[in-house]
């Protein structure tokens, strides 16, 4: 099972990188949530134009949980589950910079299947780079989404930094690969 993920980890940090976000083919494009055994689940589709996005979540591809007193769509695996969620403050939608917005509209938390709640504390990030065959990969890092429990300061629209991240490790995570094409 480990070649796989290696081979998936190399075409990762192999490929080259385009010169910029802005450099995206406009049109629609998939989001997908890949496991380690490379099955890939659908969660968002993208449409670009001109530097600007919009998504929508595949709503047909999640379950309807209720935890922690509120709602969550989420993906039910066999020993986690992957709970989308939406993030609460202003977002510009521009990929003409670099992809932090397309990150941020793709935060997950994960729980163990059994468990009632989520911990705040499982939260997934993935840091998204474009290759030079025009898809986007992103790895999972691992953050304190308590972080966002308050609004940012008034024109600070990026309160996620580097030093917040934890690089995940994939085999202990059910989802720890993103893909856009």
């Amino acid at each position: 099972m480990r070649f796989p993920l290696m081979a998936a980890l190399l075409a990762f940090t192999v490929s080259p990188v385009v010169s910029s976000a802005a450099d995206l083919a406009d049109g629609r494009h998939a989001v997908y949530l890949e496991d380690v055994g490379e099955d890939r689940r659908l969660v968002a589709e993208i449409d670009i134009k001109n530097g600007q996005y919009s998504i929508e979540m595949k709503e047909e591809s999640f379950s309807e949980h209720f935890l922690s007193m509120r709602p969550f769509k989420c993906l039910d695996g066999p020993e986690k589950t992957w709970c989308h969620v939406p993030y609460p403050y202003p977002i510009a939608r521009d990929l003409s910079r670099d992809l932090t917005d397309l990150e941020y509209d793709l935060l997950f938390l994960w729980k163990d299947s059994s468990e009632y709640g989520i911990d705040l504390w499982n939260g997934v990030y993935y840091q998204l780079e474009v290759s030079d065959d025009g898809r986007i990969r992103g790895l999972l890092h691992e953050m304190d989404m308590n972080i966002l429990s308050a609004p940012p300061e008034d024109g600070n629209m990026r309160p996620i930094h580097d030093n917040d991240l934890e690089p995940g490790e994939a085999e202990s995570h059910w989802l720890p690969i993103l893909v856009i094409e």
